[in-house]
């Protein structure tokens, strides 16, 4: 699973069958200090997230079947929004 941020929406008037009345979200992936990293990338959206929020991403088989079936054709689907993130830190220099 990844962590993102929806950076955008996607708009497509004709698109495959199997993405009919899908939500297309763009996103970015987020490095340790909570910023943008590396190219956006397109992701459907069932959990009906908004640009800005962060989000968990999950890719593969996963991102098919979160979608609606293996016939889906996504390669990345966005399955939660995420409230906060913590992440323990080990301080340099501390042997307490």
């Amino acid at each position: 699973m990844i962590i993102c941020k929806v950076v955008g929406h996607v708009w497509s008037t004709k698109k495959e069958e199997g993405l009919v009345g899908m939500k297309l979200m763009v996103v970015g992936e987020l490095d340790d200090a909570g910023c943008v990293t590396g190219n956006p990338f397109v992701a459907a959206d069932v959990v009906g997230s908004g640009v800005g929020e962060t989000v968990l991403v999950v890719e593969g088989s996963s991102a098919r079947i979160a979608a609606g079936g293996n016939d889906v054709p996504v390669d990345c689907t966005i399955v939660g929004i995420i409230d906060t993130v913590e992440v323990e830190r080990e301080k340099k220099g501390n042997r307490g």
